[in-house]
């Protein structure tokens, strides 16, 4: 949790405790306390929707990092299966491969994922898939075991480039904008029915309020930090390539 969410809660917090205080003040308890059956009843079925499109947005969006976390290492799965195939091609072609798969791998961990918070991606990136593309088409396998390794070296190209794709598209991944209308607004509503109920202690009706209002506020800063799959906490980090950098053999 950072400063900005931090600075979210407490304010949250500060305006619903400010908010129950206004409606205390201006209707005394004793006359809330007969509507409390009948608002009872009613809290409950928003309460339930509320919570059903809060969990169901929740699901959502960690079903999102999940995915893209797994997309990476399919990338990287692809980089090693083309990487691995260009050390028994024939040079020059192979050590060219060679070359840019690791020239790739150093690009997207240190220049990409950073600009991917920025929801941007790397143009040197774009054009290293593109030239690996290109020496492993222009490859002529001329014996039988260089075509078997020709024809894994395009499947595993092509997957590369798909799971880059797929990538590139989770960058821009997000709750869109009317869901977080029906979020917030739902929120203020589930809690601000709370304000209607009569109890004659003030404190522990507070106390009440504020726990179910600090529950919602906490729930949203998580979707905002799960919003996108390469920002906030819980942010996908290039493991997948560091991991396949860390164990390479030297260079031919």
């Amino acid at each position: 949790m950072n400063w900005s969410d931090v600075v979210i809660f407490v304010l949250s917090m500060a305006g619903i405790a400010c908010g129950l205080w206004v409606v205390q003040r201006l209707v005394p308890h004793h006359r809330r306390e007969g509507q409390n059956e009948v608002a009872g009843f009613i809290f409950a079925g928003v309460g339930v929707l509320y919570a059903v499109l809060l969990g169901f947005v929740v699901i959502s969006v960690w079903g999102n990092v999940g995915a893209a976390q797994q997309n990476t290492f399919s990338e990287a799965d692809s980089l090693a299966g083309v990487y691995w195939i260009s050390r028994s091609m024939p040079l020059p072609v192979g050590a060219e491969i060679e070359k840019d798969t690791l020239a790739y791998a150093n690009t997207v961990e240190n220049s990409e994922w950073s600009l991917m918070v920025d929801h941007r991606s790397s143009p040197q990136a774009t054009d290293l898939v593109y030239q690996i593309r290109s020496l492993v088409y222009g490859y002529q396998p001329v014996t039988a075991q260089q075509q078997v390794l020709y024809d894994h070296a395009v499947t595993d190209v092509e997957n590369l480039a798909s799971a880059r794709r797929e990538r590139l598209n989770e960058v821009s991944d997000s709750v869109p904008a009317i869901l977080w209308v029906a979020l917030i607004a739902g929120g203020v509503l589930t809690v601000g029915f709370t304000f209607l109920f009569g109890l004659s202690n003030s404190v522990a009706h507070g106390l009440m309020v504020l726990s179910l209002g600090a529950l919602v506020v906490v729930s949203l800063i998580l979707i905002k930090e799960m919003d996108y799959p390469f920002a906030g906490v819980t942010r996908v980090d290039p493991t997948a390539f560091q991991v396949f950098l860390s164990r390479l053999p030297p260079p031919r």
